[in-house]
């Protein structure tokens, strides 16, 4: 034991946060694999428990089995549990337990978890943990003493206080699983379209979980006097707000048209939160036109804020590139967001990553449609939802083969873990040169 850990010290901290996430992937795996995490006789196969498992610590929601019908009630307590821990972050869990247990959280430690969270200084990230593990509980608590109700009225006391409490801690992490499948396979929350109670709360929980525990302790700093806030809490909420209304105007006026005002209401709103990056949905996505569909794609790549439960490019990777564009479209030499230069690293940074997501996204759709013989924005979906750990699905994850299952696997992975953070983890810093070579212009566009 002793060898691991020095082992684990002469590790870079990305490195580190690349094996907690696989350790708990095949810590999963095994538990789902076991006769009685499954409803029927036997066991589930490795390859279902293994991308149920990804898809739980990664928050994706993608799923080969239906959750409800599959799954026994130890199975989803697996599966909520990889859920929890995949949310809040493998080393904020394991700060929590060490904390818990009374042990000292040494240096390391609290560098691997201020990588882990994207914390912007290492002093003060034992209180910040604090912050986060009080922040969630008392938000899923909250939304699953909401939904109760509705839910044991439905289902009964014992199956409906298990469904709020699951289908919270699900929203708040923006995983996206369900269990609904005993009222029809794979049909997420269209049973509660018209129900303001579940849709409030539910879109409640992805925003407050989508947004991230560094704007929310700004919040909690300086109420909401937005002035005092910081740069990236500013940009988080401007964006955040920008890709709910805008979206929901045009679900409202070109996909949802028909059917009384206030539940189309709930259903445009609805659509568009869940792409990022949560993976519930209220509407028959099949139905949709594919102008519609191209909106939901380009909404769960952005997908959440940092240090939040959301995966996806991160919603102030989107608002650099658009100041970049401005500063060049106006011919100005900085980048500029409420008054604050952008530094050119945060810029190149922001380019890396669109570059990593869409050559993924696009390279991963295409080569499922040509293995499956399926329409390519079907596949582009998948592999949007995949890489942008959101969950949603035309319907064709089930019935992949293998070689697509394990595309998607991958993709999940890639957009729980972080292109960057796994670029930076196998690039050797000895090879790292900072010498400057001659200048020479190229022309570009």
């Amino acid at each position: 034991m002793r060898q691991l850990v020095n082992k684990l010290e002469h590790l870079k901290p990305v490195q580190v946060i690349i094996l907690g996430f696989l350790m708990v992937i095949i810590a999963g795996t095994l538990l789902l694999m076991l006769p009685f995490s499954s409803r029927g006789a036997g066991s589930a196969g490795f390859a279902d428990s293994l991308f149920t498992a990804v898809s739980a610590v990664c928050v994706t929601g993608l799923v080969v089995q239906d959750t409800a019908t599959f799954w026994s009630f130890f199975g989803q307590a697996v599966i909520l549990t990889l859920i929890q821990v995949g949310g809040l972050g493998v080393f904020t869990v394991a700060i929590a337990l060490a904390l818990v247990s009374g042990k000292k959280i040494g240096l390391i430690q609290r560098n691997i978890m201020q990588e882990s969270i994207s914390a912007p200084q290492i002093s003060g990230i034992v209180k910040f943990t604090r912050f986060i593990l009080e922040t969630t509980f008392v938000c899923e608590g909250i939304g699953a003493a909401v939904m109760m109700p509705v839910f044991i009225r439905r289902f009964g006391a014992g199956k409906g206080i298990w469904y709020a409490v699951f289908h919270s801690v699900s929203a708040f992490c923006n995983a996206g699983f369900d269990l609904m499948g005993e009222s029809g396979k794979y049909g997420s929350l269209t049973h509660f379209a018209a129900n303001p109670l579940i849709n409030i709360t539910i879109m409640t929980l992805i925003i407050v979980g989508g947004i991230g525990f560094l704007t929310w302790m700004d919040v909690a700093i300086n109420g909401f006097h937005l002035k005092r806030f910081r740069l990236q809490s500013k940009v988080i909420l401007t964006m955040t707000l920008t890709l709910i209304l805008v979206p929901a105007i045009y679900f409202y006026f070109g996909e949802f048209t028909e059917g009384p005002a206030g539940e189309r209401v709930l259903l445009s709103f609805f659509q568009s939160v869940t792409p990022r990056t949560a993976g519930f949905n209220t509407a028959d996505l099949t139905k949709m036109s594919e102008t519609g569909i191209f909106v939901l794609i380009i909404l769960m790549l952005i997908g959440g804020s940092p240090a939040s439960t959301a995966g996806g490019m991160k919603t102030t990777t989107a608002a650099v590139l658009l100041a970049s564009a401005a500063a060049v479209f106006r011919q100005r030499k900085d980048a500029e967001i409420f008054g604050r230069r952008i530094p050119l690293d945060a810029i190149r940074s922001a380019g890396a990553i669109l570059l990593l997501y869409t050559m993924l996204f696009a390279l991963g759709g295409m080569v499922i449609s040509r293995i499956e013989g399926l329409p390519l924005l079907d596949c582009l979906f998948e592999t949007a939802s995949a890489i942008g750990t959101v969950g949603l699905t035309m319907g064709i994850t089930p019935g992949l083969s293998l070689v697509s299952r394990g595309i998607l696997t991958f993709l999940m992975y890639f957009g729980r873990v972080g292109g960057l953070t796994l670029i930076f983890a196998t690039v050797s810093e000895k090879g790292m040169n900072n010498g400057r070579l001659p200048e020479e212009r190229i022309t570009v566009g």
